[in-house]
């Protein structure tokens, strides 16, 4: 059975860092391409992060904008996003996914964890 399990959300304040984490059991990342998402009640999934072991390229929405850092560990399957200087626009739930197509889309592969919810207070 494939699951994701995602972990590391919380409570912070505007300024402050979380790091997500996300493992996968039931198979393995390989070359997937593999990411993060944030959903705000109300408003569509979007694309946070992600990466391909394909070409190594890592890619980061807009509003990233050098503050969050994703990462992998493909030999335990594991990934993580670290978000440093959190603002309350990004309070969301995250969610971590596997098998996404190339700029971080959606594909009818894809599978998602069951999400964590990162609130950031003023």
């Amino acid at each position: 059975d494939v699951q994701l399990q995602a972990s590391g959300g919380g409570l912070v304040q505007a300024g402050g860092s979380l790091r997500l984490s996300c493992a996968a059991s039931g198979f393995t990342f390989d070359d997937r391409t593999i990411g993060w998402f944030r959903q705000v009640p109300g408003k569509v999934r979007e694309a946070v992060s992600c990466g391909s072991n394909r070409d190594g390229i890592t890619e980061y929405a807009d509003f990233v904008a050098g503050r969050f850092t994703f990462s992998s560990d493909r030999a335990k399957n594991t990934m993580a996003l670290q978000m440093n200087n959190l603002k309350p626009a990004d309070t969301a739930v995250y969610y971590c996914a596997v098998s996404l197509g190339p700029y971080c889309t959606v594909t009818r592969s894809t599978r998602w964890g069951q999400g964590t919810l990162v609130t950031v207070s003023s």
